[in-house]
């Protein structure tokens, strides 16, 4: 983190010892040492009153630790997208292939099982699509963009954005065809066996 390295530059412009910063902010020297070691993070209180003692803003004093700070939440998005699409093409898989065996050896039981997976499958398809809302993420240039940790820049989003619209229609086409296939694939295998 940056804010030790911000305490400690701060604490030799203004010509402090430890001892003298930690008396300043009523706190021990160990406390002081860790800070600028990161092995600890200062509270609230000590963070305005160390703003005070160097004269500087607590904007000032932690803006490398915000910037870092948003570095970590983007990587912990971008895993937890591609987590969670990883999960999902596995079980939309295991969904489309396990229906006619499950159906075979179970009879009309084999539904229950398969609506199962078909469950838990729609909860992760919508624990994706709100890692997508929450980011702003809806075209594929933006989710590749965003799962590489790269941003569009605002000429390539405006594009994006535009066409939103039309690929909301070409996607409600498009699962209308794989629904209408999926149905029709079942009801020739039933046919058939």
């Amino acid at each position: 983190m940056e804010l030790g390295k911000q305490i400690k530059n701060c604490r030799q412009e203004a010509n402090l010892s430890q001892e003298e910063l930690a008396e300043r902010v009523y706190v021990s020297r160990q406390t002081i040492s860790n800070w600028e070691n990161d092995k600890s993070y200062p509270d609230v209180n000590s963070l305005v009153l160390l703003s005070e003692v160097f004269h500087i803003s607590l904007d000032k004093l932690i803006k490398g630790d915000i910037d870092r700070m948003k570095e970590e939440i983007k990587k912990e998005e971008v895993t937890k997208l591609n987590h969670y699409g990883t999960i999902l093409t596995v079980l939309f898989v295991v969904m489309l292939v396990s229906v006619v065996p499950l159906v075979q050896w179970l009879g009309n039981w084999g539904y229950i099982p398969w609506g199962i997976i078909f469950a838990v499958t729609m909860y992760f398809a919508l624990k994706v699509e709100k890692v997508k809302k929450d980011n702003d993420i809806q075209s594929y240039k933006e989710i590749v963009a965003f799962t590489e940790g790269k941003r569009l820049d605002e000429i390539q989003k405006q594009r994006e954005i535009g066409k939103r619209p039309y690929q909301k229609v070409l996607l409600v086409l498009g699962s209308a065809a794989v629904a209408v296939a999926v149905c029709g694939l079942i009801g020739l295998l039933m046919k058939v066996l």
